[in-house]
């Protein structure tokens, strides 16, 4: 049926307030056991000191948080502010010297990038990623692209499994806290990107990019290190273009949103000081004795938390991207607001990335059976090389896998009669409410399958167990009743979104019909 089937108001009115109630109930269980076990012995190591006004504790267990907006928050403004600062003196200088700063500024971006890479991870980190650059170049003046995934897969796989990548890591001297980070980082992005140059070099019909291209797209500094992934084609155009002009009120938006994010870090700040929601699922002996809601809430608010720091970092680079008159990834797609695994996704660069050179390109149209699972299974190969092989990986790529390809089965079944008979025969708005019965328990499955790879899998399976099996039929339905109530008002917003876009025509009044007869 439509996206555009409409429900009574007053139906809407009552998802809100159960939704509503049922966030804060959860809420005030993840508070009563942060609050009643902040001075347990598991929590010594990720629960310390916070803000000495709050009074209590903060939960520090997720370390890029920390890393980000804590520890390294100076190193990380201070890069980010030369590359603005910088290329602002470029701009200014470069007409006094002869120079059009619009059509070089891709080379300064280029330069300043390369220049901090190698004062922050010394010369022989930056031979290492030359010299995958120079792989992927001389791969791409061949312009066949199984070759270019060949060598990139092999060169991504060279810095993923041992022993090779304890031996290139061993090149990199010096021993700092985020050296691990910004090594692992840097090659894996840098590698991306060149397969991204590959690929494109392989569609260009006249000659090819030159390396000093590859250069410019890679050591762009906002993106080197901790992405997103901007793919080649785009990077190319939006960096070469000599039409610098901002969109009436650009600048208005563009602190808005810096001045948005920095309001997002302080309340998450606030929120680590009340509810221990990283830190409580890594006690299992503890997560055992919470009820079925409690543990609910946690699931659901650490895929929440994972989205809000992917927002949050990726919009703090893109805001920088975005001065340098770039249009950049936009961060991923609320887990609130997903109820189907073909849009699930927590970083949309990489996403992207994925989509254009592998899922779109074998499953074309994504409405053939066997297409599909093998576009499925080349993109979560990849994706399982990129995140690093592991049990855990393995296991979150399988599921994943098979939550993709299911929708497509369940589509197709209930798509033949007579199934496509009753749907046809009943309302939009019926339609709209079994569809979110499906919805909802397809939302608890994108929950689950990718929880235990932001905790552990013992919790995932805990969390399923109770919530499945020993929560039912109360827990199960309760809990399903309010993630449907959810996914309605989901569908309202982009019902709302769709009419916006193409408004429903207007039917002609009576009048105008006779006087057309």
């Amino acid at each position: 049926m439509g996206i555009k089937a409409a429900l009574p108001r007053y139906e809407l009115y009552l998802y809100t307030a159960v939704l509503g109630g049922a966030l804060i109930w959860a809420g005030s269980w993840i508070f009563e056991a942060s609050s009643d076990n902040v001075n347990r012995k598991a929590f010594k190591e990720s629960v310390k000191p916070g803000w000495h006004y709050f009074g209590r504790k903060m939960d520090v267990a997720d370390f890029e948080w920390m890393m980000w907006f804590s520890t390294f928050r100076n190193h990380i403004l201070f890069s980010l502010a030369g590359h603005v600062i910088f290329a602002k003196i470029f701009t200014l200088v470069a007409p006094k010297i002869g120079i059009d700063g619009c059509k070089h500024r891709s080379l300064i971006f280029g330069v300043y990038g390369g220049l901090a890479v190698l004062v922050t991870m010394g010369w022989t980190f930056m031979a290492l990623v030359l010299s995958h650059c120079f792989i992927l170049y001389s791969v791409a003046l061949v312009k066949r692209k199984w070759m270019c995934f060949a060598a990139g897969l092999t060169t991504l796989a060279s810095i993923k499994l041992e022993p090779y990548n304890s031996w290139q890591e061993s090149l990199v001297t010096g021993s700092f806290d985020l050296q691990d980070i910004l090594f692992y980082g840097g090659c894996g992005f840098s590698i991306i990107r060149g397969m991204s140059f590959a690929l494109e070099n392989c569609e260009k019909k006249d000659g090819n990019f030159t390396f000093s291209d590859l250069l410019k797209y890679n050591f762009y500094l906002p993106f080197f290190f901790f992405g997103p992934i901007m793919t080649f084609d785009r990077f190319h155009v939006q960096v070469n273009n000599t039409q610098l002009t901002r969109k009436e009120r650009e600048m208005w938006n563009i602190t808005t949103k810096a001045l948005l994010h920095l309001g997002v870090i302080l309340v998450v700040d606030v929120f680590f000081h009340y509810l221990y929601i990283l830190t409580i699922p890594s006690d299992m002996k503890l997560a055992t004795r919470l009820s079925d809601w409690c543990l609910a809430g946690l699931a659901y608010s650490n895929l929440v938390y994972d989205w809000v720091k992917a927002a949050v970092m990726f919009g703090v680079i893109n805001t920088v991207s975005t001065l340098d008159h770039l249009d950049p990834p936009q961060p991923p797609k609320c887990i609130t607001m997903l109820y189907v695994f073909a849009e699930t996704h927590f970083d949309r660069g990489i996403n992207d990335w994925l989509c254009k050179y592998v899922y779109d390109y074998i499953g074309g149209d994504h409405d053939k059976i066997f297409k599909e699972l093998l576009a499925t299974f080349c993109t979560f190969s990849i994706t399982t090389l990129w995140l690093g092989p592991c049990e855990l990986v393995y296991i979150w790529s399988f599921f994943n896998c098979f939550g993709l390809n299911f929708e497509l089965w369940v589509a197709k079944f209930f798509s033949l009669p007579p199934f496509s008979t009753i749907e046809g025969a009943m309302g939009e708005a019926m339609s709209r409410r079994i569809r979110g019965v499906f919805n909802a328990a397809n939302f608890w499955a994108i929950v689950l399958y990718n929880v235990l790879s932001l905790n552990s899998l013992e919790f995932a399976k805990m969390v399923g167990r109770r919530l499945i099996f020993k929560g039912f039929p109360l827990s199960t339905l309760s809990v399903l009743f309010v993630t449907y109530c959810g996914v309605q008002l989901v569908k309202e917003r982009e019902r709302q979104q769709a009419l916006l876009e193409e408004p429903e025509p207007v039917k002609p009044a009576e009048g105008d019909k006779e006087k057309a007869e």
